[in-house]
């Protein structure tokens, strides 16, 4: 009987242990991988670095960035990586609405909403029709995955909003080379894109879907197939070419992007706190929270148990010899 008590109690323990480990194997983390196209710039991504031209009054030059900012705060522009759907995997049109395939259908953490606004005066892109470009799309987290890429129709408007059926897909790339240090502002993969034949102002949007995660991100980038080869306009001290662009932010450590996001990236620990929280920053920072909570609340709870069945068990032991 008391071999039998033993065994029954060692098997409670190895059953219980592996109950815990379960559970905290089970807990989700956070979601860390981040970015959009860096060259041609996307929307966020050009604004936050109009925004940097302005640091002392926090206010992008452009007027399209600066209303955008008038309407969802600064902090969507210091996290101008984040344009995500954790759980897109891979869903594209008949997911993400028409007209919000440049705010990640407004399921991101973050209120890009405003960077679907349909007008014409964006920072741009100036491209030459038919050429190669080396597209640049920021690391900001790397993980693997791949690239769809389309830009809109001949005969697109800028002022009507963007919509699945205004794209053309272009071409799929799946875990292109990298550059640059992850978590910087330069930091970016870069592949060779084929531009087809367009003229006017159009625009290039990417959803890269990871590999790894369900997460996906999405990207809008306002261009103009006039003859040019990168140059930028809409920025604060005029058209600047595309290397003077690449350079703008390139020396500045990015000290107000969420923490969540920075965590464990090269120079970006320890970082100070938003400037703005919104109702954003407070989702993130739950799901954080509930994620830390869950693995001692999860193990305490399985401990219980385990404790309470050997308890049981060495009771009915010791009653069994005392009447044995």
């Amino acid at each position: 009987m008391a071999i039998n008590s033993v065994r029954a109690r060692r098997t409670l323990a190895l059953a219980g242990a592996a109950g815990v480990a379960a559970a905290v194997l089970s807990v989700p983390s956070p979601a860390s991988a981040h970015g959009v196209s860096i060259m041609p710039g996307s929307r966020t991504n050009l604004c936050y670095k109009d925004l940097l031209q302005n640091g002392s009054t926090q206010m992008p030059s452009n007027p399209a960035c600066a209303d955008a900012v008038r309407q969802a705060g600064t902090t969507p522009l210091y996290n101008w990586f984040a344009v995500l759907d954790s759980n897109a995997g891979g869903r594209g049109a008949g997911y993400v609405p028409d007209g919000k395939l440049c705010s990640a259908g407004d399921r991101s953490p973050y209120n890009f909403s405003a960077y679907n606004a349909v007008r014409t005066d964006w920072p741009k892109t100036h491209l030459t029709s038919g050429s190669t470009i080396q597209l640049k799309y920021s690391n900001w987290a790397a993980h693997p995955g791949k690239f769809e890429v389309y830009l809109t129709k001949s005969g697109w408007s800028p002022t009507t909003a963007l919509a699945w059926g205004d794209l053309d897909h272009l071409q799929t790339v799946t875990d292109p080379p990298q550059n640059g240090g992850v978590g910087t502002n330069e930091g970016h993969y870069y592949w060779n894109l084929q531009l087809p034949q367009r003229s006017g102002q159009h625009m290039l949007f990417i959803q890269w879907i990871r590999s790894d995660s369900q997460e996906n991100f999405f990207s809008c980038s306002d261009v103009v197939f006039d003859g040019g080869s990168g140059e930028v306009t809409g920025l604060a001290g005029g058209e600047r070419s595309a290397a003077e662009v690449e350079a703008l932010g390139a020396d500045v450590e990015n000290t107000k992007a969420d923490p969540i996001h920075a965590a464990g990236h090269a120079g970006h620990a320890g970082h100070a706190g938003h400037t703005e929280h919104g109702a954003a920053d407070e989702k993130l920072a739950a799901s954080s929270n509930d994620s830390a909570v869950a693995v001692p609340a999860a193990v305490a709870g399985l401990g219980a148990v385990v404790f309470a069945s050997g308890a049981m068990a060495f009771n009915r032991s010791r009653r069994a010899k005392r009447h044995g």
